[in-house]
């Protein structure tokens, strides 16, 4: 019988720590966060600086410096008053010795008055205003200096805690307000924790990299960073901590590009007839960067280390025919290649094309997609597992159990953020079959998103790079132009121009149908103006991702035919729909829309001789802060609301600009984070809490350097002086190397 592991005391349940009952646990499980050392890494999103307290009298010279500070008053008064448009507000007067000051509250008016009784203290944070003569602060973080009554715990609400030192402000979810997890309390939970559980922290980094780099101790950085006693412990603390997740985020990518490599691949031999007689017979002649790219391909392809290749080329670049050249050297040598897209529009698409393609060299791709019925699908999947099928064109339903494969040699994965990493793990164990001897296949990893460079360290480090930096001769920059919501009129009529000409438009809306919630234009009544409006002597059709494939592909199949003349859709056409005839994107709501999104929809344009335009209708209107306080309408929301539509213009003034992909994706980058940039949730990695692929590049680059050096001098972590970073992968880290397998 194997002993039993003693439980390290930082991963003692959250329910061991003062304060925390069984509704606070629940939201604490609902955080993911469920032990001692979960809620240390809680980090703080801000600080409040209470080592500086400020007489009322003197808060005059901060009201027009935006500056946060911190008074220490007692309540004198508080009501709730009525003001624009019925909306109330509640007021709370506080004073120190000489001077008065109102604290306003928007929210929760009610539960607000509640909380406050007059002659308690408080130490509240914020900043100052001017309201005609009247100092004010709107939703303060308060700090109640006065025990309650039924507070045992008089030492956490003591006012040398709340005050002469750096407090932490913690992100509070509306749940775990309705439960108490907010201001002092939450701090108080966190203290406990430290003061109980922190003796038990463990340093797990190598001296010579702490020495090295000049690291905080962890020991000493996670109490740090929940209480720090100055500037400098905030940012010692920070930078060890972000350090710490670049480090292992980085040792996961060491290990997956090791173990990429260490398995035996496939030896191509990579001079195609096929491929030969597919370039003679194409329509247009290869570009450089094309011919250049296919060398890098052929050259892993005849490698007998399996090809682990990032494929980047912005919209419209011709990656497809390089993957398609790709199968065929695959199919020449005997085995079988699969194509996958993220949707089953794309699929069909891709299968089209290669279906024409092939025709006159004698190959039939196989399509698999979710939506085939059982009938339909069985002989596919016959035809796959038996090898009959040497091009397989398929989305998710790949995935599935009932599919295996005969001999499969190369995987495309298209637009592979897309799938998650699980899903990929699968697929690459499903060619493992024993006609190919254990060896692992070829992977081709497709982007039309353009990946900045720190983001492509993180994520595709282990892959080698190649990008499709050329147009298609012929091809000429589309015009791109911001309107609002009063210009529409004349951008409609701009469209009905350019189809009298004999040339097609796309109009893309955010959703299907009206929302009640969200006021957008959708699709569908889109659709009807449209057909009953300025387009009523045209064909409009409508495409969007909840129609089933006949009507999908029939719409498509007329739309490149040309018998439909204005596509209303979704953004199902995101990726990948290529129709020359096509020279004019309208996009609806275009705020809505990230810039990833609005750079692929642009790309669907521009793909033949004449001139292309794409039109951002967008709907914002102006936000005027100084007139909504003084309407009372000013919340916090409001503002969320103000910076969404900044963001929005940013995004919109950015596709307008430039066509550089690479640009847009800095941008991007800048403006969303890398969490909702490039799926790195669906990476398999542990989330960046705190490291910044932007702004820390230069710790990036140090974390990127010591892990690789480990992972190729020590993989195993044997030497004495990884003792404790084996540990620490051993008890933490299991679970996500098994993932590093999933190329």
């Amino acid at each position: 019988m194997s002993p039993t592991r003693v439980q390290h005391p930082l991963e003692t349940p959250v329910t061991y720590i003062k304060r925390v009952g069984p509704r606070r646990a629940n939201v604490f499980a609902s955080l993911e966060i469920h032990t001692v050392r979960d809620l240390l890494h809680m980090y703080p999103r801000k600080y409040i600086d209470r080592r500086s307290i400020v007489k009322i009298r003197d808060l005059w010279q901060y009201v027009t410096t935006g500056t946060e500070v911190t008074v220490v008053a007692t309540v004198r008064g508080k009501d709730i008053v009525r003001s624009y448009k019925k909306r109330e507000r509640f007021i709370l007067v506080v004073g120190d010795e000489q001077s008065f000051m109102d604290c306003i509250w928007f929210r929760r008016t009610r539960t607000m008055e509640r909380l406050f009784r007059k002659g308690e203290r408080l130490a509240l944070s914020g900043q100052v205003t001017d309201f005609k003569g009247t100092l004010q602060m709107v939703h303060p973080s308060f700090d109640r200096l006065t025990p309650q009554k039924d507070d045992e715990d008089e030492h956490n609400w003591d006012e040398m805690f709340n005050t002469g030192r750096i407090l932490p402000i913690y992100t509070e979810t509306a749940e775990m307000k309705e439960v108490g997890l907010e201001g002092s309390i939450l701090r108080s939970i966190v203290l406990h924790a430290i003061e109980n559980y922190g003796s038990s922290v463990e340093e797990h980094l190598p001296d010579d990299i702490l020495h090295q780099r000049n690291l905080m101790p962890y020991p000493e950085a996670l109490p740090a960073i929940h209480f720090p006693r100055s500037g400098d412990d905030i940012h010692h603390s920070r930078q060890r901590l972000k350090y710490d997740e670049l480090f292992f985020l980085q040792m996961l990518l060491g290990y997956r590009r090791r173990g990429a490599r260490q398995v035996p691949g496939i030896s191509f031999t990579v001079k195609s007839n096929l491929a030969r007689k597919l370039i003679e017979q194409l329509p247009f002649a290869l570009t450089d960067a094309q011919k250049r790219v296919i060398k890098d391909i052929a050259s892993d392809m005849q490698s007998s280390k399996p090809m682990h290749r990032l494929l980047q080329g912005d919209v419209g670049s011709g990656k497809t025919i390089v993957s398609i050249l790709s199968m065929l050297v695959a199919v020449e040598n005997g085995y079988q290649a699969v194509f996958m897209a993220p949707t089953e529009i794309l699929a069909v698409q891709h299968y089209t094309t290669m279906r024409q393609l092939f025709e006159s060299i004698g190959i039939e791709p196989a399509l698999l997609i979710g939506s085939q019925k059982k009938a339909e699908r069985k002989p596919v999947e016959e035809s796959v597992a038996n090898g009959e099928a040497k091009v397989i064109i398929g989305t998710h339903a790949l995935f599935q159990e009932s599919v295996s494969f005969h001999k499969l040699g190369l995987i495309i994965i298209d637009e592979q953020h897309r799938f998650g990493v699980m899903q990929r793990l699968r697929l690459y164990e499903k060619a493992k079959t024993p006609e190919i001897n254990g060896r692992a296949p070829d992977l081709l990893i497709l982007t039309a998103t353009p990946i900045p460079r720190t983001l492509s360290l993180t994520l595709y480090g282990d892959l080698d790079t190649s990008i499709l930096d050329e147009r298609p001769p012929g091809r000429k920059p589309v015009k791109t132009a911001v309107r609002s919501k009063n210009e529409r009129d004349k951008v409609y009529v701009f469209a009905r121009d350019e189809v009298k000409q004999g040339r097609q438009v796309y109009v893309v809306y955010p959703l299907i149908v009206q929302s009640e919630k969200i006021d957008l234009k959708a699709a569908k009544e889109g659709h009807e103006e449209l057909q009953n409006g300025i387009f009523k002597n045209y064909t409009v059709a409508l495409l969007h991702g909840k129609m089933s494939r006949e009507e999908n592909e029939d719409i498509m199949s007329r739309f490149r035919d040309g018998r439909i003349d204005v596509l209303v859709a979704t953004t199902v056409i995101e990726v990948g729909v290529d129709v020359p005839n096509a020279t004019l994107m309208i996009i609806e709501h275009a705020e809505r829309f990230g810039l990833s999104q609005l750079h692929q929809l642009r790309g669907r344009v521009g793909r033949g001789s004449d001139q292309s335009y794409c039109i951002l209708v967008h709907y914002l209107s102006p936000f005027n802060k100084a007139a909504a306080f003084n309407r009372g309408t000013f919340t916090e929301r409001s503002l969320e609301k103000a910076e969404e539509k900044e963001k929005g213009m940013v995004r919109l003034e950015t596709i307008a600009s430039t066509e550089d992909g690479f640009k847009i994706a800095e941008v991007d980058l800048k403006l969303r984070g890398p969490g909702d940039f490039f799926g790195v949730r669906q990476s398999g990695y542990p989330e960046l809490k705190l490291a910044s692929l932007i702004d820390d590049k230069a710790l990036l680059d140090a974390a990127r350097t010591d892990a690789f050096t480990i992972v190729k001098h020590d993989p195993h972590l044997r030497e004495p002086s990884h003792e404790r970073l084996r540990r620490h992968f051993e008890h933490h880290m299991k679970p996500l190397l098994n993932l590093t397998r999933a190329g």
